[in-house]
């Protein structure tokens, strides 16, 4: 790095006093007052020039201080590495959903008369609206890199925030503990069609089904409400969702003036939002007792890996006492290959059933990065700032639950828009 001594923290004014200027108005003088050049300042237009092999001007008899160049390149040529501690949010992409409602459903007939009637209030009991609010993210983003003696430097980049885990459910006990006198309320019924008998769950759920009142399933009774999914006890959903990028790129100074620098930006990208909706069901027996036969699993994982190329630009801008401003804007055009995946399941793994489904699509997405910079001492940089990562034409999870269990289709749409942004904190070393 360019070093300068000076002391007041002026370099035009320690370049007067070698041209012969007098202190006072040597001192008067401020390199960052305006963009006139050195020798339209010096009386006479004359430009000052202290000779000295190691480009540093001292004063004798006064102390020194070190200030990096005001472009705030921190070094010359060779690796650096650089880590960020993110915290970043992004946008809800879970269509509203019912999941269960209070109360059974009559599979026989035998207690209404008339097989598939609603026994129970019908209330909502648990929909993909009763996930907690929204909280942000902690991740990092780790880089390596080298430059190059032209300025041009090539890094790779990784970025990762935590997987953040959403839940919501509901049990026996609805709110208030408000139900009808046969407590059918109680009870949570899902409307899972087409299984087969491994799913049944217990045949004895309720005193409608104890026809002896041993309280123990004989022959030719229970049934009543047939299925894991009716007459339930827990009912639990969960969402998670995490998004990584990688990044191998190039930035390449185009323009520089004393106190900024405009640099491009190219190379490839890599970006993956990765969600997956899960849904677990209990169903007891009348005793309160549930097998691994009793208890089923319902998973619905959309995968979208994205890859493209992507160009943009920079600016960055000396903004004094070692601090400098810069903006960085990126776009590109990514190639999104979509995994989707739903499958149900017997806990006891038994039997199964699954949707594999692959997808193609475009989705264009641009990036900003913010940040404040401050170099200390040579070689070293701190930063924060602002990042946002948007997304056009990405795919969410309308209805994630495919009810039909033998034709497993929740529905997918498109997320027109989406972005994961946040704040960032970091330091980068260059050896």
């Amino acid at each position: 790095m360019l070093r300068h001594r000076l002391y007041g923290g002026s370099l035009l004014a320690v370049a007067a006093l070698f041209a012969g200027v007098p202190a006072a108005q040597a001192q008067s003088i401020d390199l960052l007052s305006g963009s006139a050049s050195l020798a339209d300042r010096l009386p006479g237009g004359v430009m000052a020039r202290a000779q000295v092999p190691d480009a540093t001007y001292d004063v004798p008899g006064l102390p020194a201080e070190n200030v990096p160049i005001p472009t705030g390149n921190p070094g010359g040529h060779g690796f650096y590495t650089a880590l960020d501690f993110m915290f970043l949010t992004q946008t809800w992409a879970l269509g509203d959903q019912t999941v269960a409602v209070r109360g059974m459903v009559d599979s026989r007939g035998l207690i209404t008369g008339l097989p598939g009637m609603r026994i129970g209030s019908g209330v909502k009991a648990l929909s993909t609206r009763d996930f907690p609010r929204r909280s942000w993210l902690p991740g990092f983003n780790l880089t390596l890199g080298y430059k190059l003696d032209d300025g041009t430097s090539v890094y790779l980049s990784y970025l990762n925030l935590m997987d953040r885990n959403y839940h919501a459910g509901a049990t026996l006990v609805p709110p208030f503990f408000r139900s009808g006198t046969d407590l059918a309320d109680t009870f949570l019924v899902a409307g899972v069609f087409n299984f087969p008998p491994q799913y049944a769950g217990p045949l004895v759920k309720t005193e409608a089904d104890d026809a002896n009142g041993n309280r123990i399933p004989d022959a030719n009774e229970g049934g009543n409400f047939y299925g894991i999914w009716n007459a339930a006890g827990v009912m639990d959903i969960q969402f998670n969702h995490r998004f990584s990028q990688w990044e191998i790129g190039a930035r390449v100074p185009l323009y520089q003036t004393e106190y900024s620098r405009i640099y491009g930006l190219a190379g490839g990208r890599f970006d993956w939002i990765w969600e997956r909706f899960q849904w677990r069901t209990v169903s007891y027996d009348i005793n309160g007792q549930a097998t691994a036969r009793d208890a089923a699993r319902y998973k619905n994982t959309l995968s979208q890996r994205m890859y493209g190329p992507f160009f943009g630009c920079g600016h960055e801008v000396y903004m004094g006492k070692r601090f400098s401003l810069s903006l960085d804007v990126t776009g590109a055009i990514l190639m999104n290959i979509i995994s989707e995946r739903a499958k149900y399941k017997l806990e006891s793994n038994e039997i199964q059933n699954k949707l594999s489904r692959d997808e193609f699509g475009l989705v264009p997405s641009a990036t900003a990065h913010l940040n404040m910079w401050w170099y200390p001492i040579e070689g070293v940089q701190m930063r924060v700032g602002y990042n946002a990562y948007t997304f056009f034409n990405t795919m969410r999870m309308e209805q994630p639950i495919g009810f039909n269990y033998s034709s497993i289709d929740p529905a997918y749409d498109t997320q027109y828009f989406r972005i994961v942004h946040g704040v960032n904190a970091g330091v980068g070393l260059f050896f």
